[in-house]
């Protein structure tokens, strides 16, 4: 190590120990032209609304009623539990969340509204403050209707 800091200061101006960039040019660099028109995205993309179809739940609606038979886990049967939660979740995740216990689910209420964080028009993930941190669910359209297809809890 002594050898190449002993090199480094041998090659080097002495004028120029302590500059922190030797041999840095004078101008910064320009990587855009100052006089042609900027070529990138005149804006953000736009991520599209997501879609409901008519006489079906929004998203928000879905993942609420999802969430509260989630949370609603003490005082029921596992079987009860399961059966409240598969009107508001795709046939995917009813298979992930046949026999499982309850008694593991880490939050007891609701302590907020949702919140949608849309991706496309068929795909929507949403946040609902729980009592014990953060349940984030994914959210699909199957045959028109919005679907819970996975679930995610952060701790507070």
């Amino acid at each position: 190590m002594l050898v190449i800091v002993g090199a480094a200061n041998v090659f080097s101006n002495s004028a120029d120990i302590g500059s922190g960039l030797a041999g840095a040019p004078e101008q910064p660099i320009v990587t855009v032209s100052p006089t042609v028109p900027n070529d990138g995205l005149a804006s953000p993309q736009v991520v599209p609304s997501p879609y409901v179809s008519p006489g079906t739940a929004a998203p928000a609606k879905v993942a609420k009623a999802f969430a509260q038979a989630w949370v609603d886990h003490l005082d029921v049967s596992a079987d009860d539990w399961y059966a409240g939660l598969l009107p508001h979740c795709t046939e995917n995740l009813a298979a992930k969340l046949s026999g499982v216990d309850p008694a593991v689910v880490p939050a007891d209420r609701l302590t907020g509204d949702p919140t949608v964080i849309p991706y496309a028009e068929n795909v929507v993930d949403v946040a609902i403050p729980v009592d014990s941190g953060r349940l984030r669910l994914r959210l699909t359209t199957t045959d028109g209707r919005w679907l819970v297809d996975g679930v995610d809890w952060e701790r507070a």
